[in-house]
């Protein structure tokens, strides 16, 4: 990157290799991400053994943090971590799609959203694992507001979203910058990670906003290209995570229960961050990673058909797992909903009913519903019925 794309880009861009030993500097002196590290690691240990490990978990960073010069050193440092942490929340991964894919090439991973740090990890994960190189990760700025978190991402490649500003002159002007950072990204040959739209989809269902297609589209106004020869230009291949179990499944289940009764959901101070550690630790089942194939210019004729191109494809990239047709086996038996809704289960699947039941029991009626409509949502949107 050039000395001028680079302080235009300053605000918002990952860290680069100028910049690593100063922040890795910075976190090894970090006694918050050492406490954090210890109360993720040591929970189990007596409460008066927890500043003795802290002080040899922050000995331990500089240590490993001393040799590392580059963005890739740290990357190359976080894969055994991440593989590890895979292995232990995880039955099984699945990867599919990439064989169709040209290596060589830098894509637009436009990707659903389910869990905060887990979706591009798992893409990460998923690109690593094939020989692929890591992609730039689109985050909201909303996850920044902790300096330690800000730091880790952006050494990970991460860049910056704005959506907390509300004057529009001025959030036109970042997200026409964005946009430009996106493509200078793509045109450099750094693949760009980027949810299909702004924020996760609590319900199970992933839908496309027109809204970041827009975004994407304005790095091609000074150019004078229309929507779909800027598209063209980014090669947006649509991609799909899927959870067979969501550790963070009754926390979304509770805020889609209060904006359905209340109109509004505040979120607790550090909400976000613990829905990133639930998410990271909480054990997942099976995963697939699938990307599909590059959208065609047809399908890239304005937002509203982008979107809709790439919902069915990320859509038929989904399969039904056992925990699926469990849940809508419990509305139909529990709470007499979707009664006219006829499904044939698989002979060779055995329904994880009860573990389903007891995921949920302590909560209200209306969150365990809630919860169950959110894992029959892929099933329940095959059969034409999205709510009853």
């Amino acid at each position: 990157m050039s000395d001028i794309e680079e302080d235009r880009y300053h605000d918002i861009r990952p860290y680069n290799d100028e910049e690593v030993r100063q922040v890795l500097e910075r976190l090894g002196q970090s006694f918050e991400l050492h406490r954090a590290l210890v109360s993720y690691r040591f929970k189990r240990y007596p409460q008066w053994s927890q500043r003795l490990l802290t002080n040899m978990v922050g000995w331990q960073l500089r240590r490993h943090f001393a040799p590392m010069t580059t963005v890739d050193a740290f990357q190359g440092w976080l894969k055994d971590w991440i593989t590890a942490l895979i292995e232990s929340t995880t039955s099984d991964v699945e990867i599919h799609g990439l064989e169709h894919l040209e290596q060589a090439r830098s894509y637009l991973w436009l990707s659903n959203h389910r869990d905060i740090a887990m979706d591009p990890t798992l893409v990460g994960y998923a690109l690593v694992a094939s020989g692929w190189p890591t992609a730039r990760i689109a985050i909201g700025d909303n996850l920044l507001s902790n300096p330690v978190l800000a730091d880790l991402m952006r050494l990970n490649k991460s860049f910056i979203v704005k959506r907390s500003i509300t004057d529009r002159r001025t959030r036109l002007k970042e997200f026409q910058k964005l946009s430009g950072y996106i493509r200078h990204s793509l045109e450099e040959g750094h693949s760009v990670w980027l949810a299909q739209r702004e924020g996760r989809a609590k319900d199970n269902l992933d839908h496309t906003d027109t809204a970041v297609l827009k975004m994407l589209s304005l790095s091609g106004r000074d150019d004078r290209l229309s929507f779909p020869e800027v598209m063209e230009r980014l090669r947006p291949v649509p991609v799909l995570v899927q959870y067979e179990w969501d550790p963070c499944d009754v926390l979304k289940a509770r805020e889609l229960v209060a904006l359905e009764e209340k109109g509004y959901y505040e979120k607790a101070e550090g909400e976000d961050t613990h829905s990133i550690l639930l998410g990271m630790k909480g054990q997942k089942g099976k995963i697939r990673i699938c990307f599909g194939i590059p959208l065609t210019m047809d399908e890239m004729q304005d937002a509203t058909r982008m979107a809709t191109a790439t919902d069915s494809a990320i859509d038929q990239m989904k399969t039904l797992f056992p925990v699926n047709y469990a849940a809508l086996r419990i509305l139909q038996d529990d709470y007499q909903l979707y009664q006219n809704l006829n499904w044939q289960c698989p002979e060779d699947r055995v329904l994880p009913v009860e573990a389903l039941k007891a995921r949920c029991s302590e909560e209200p009626v209306a969150v365990r519903i809630r919860l169950l409509k959110t894992y029959a949502a892929s099933l329940i949107s095959r059969s034409g019925l999205i709510q009853e």
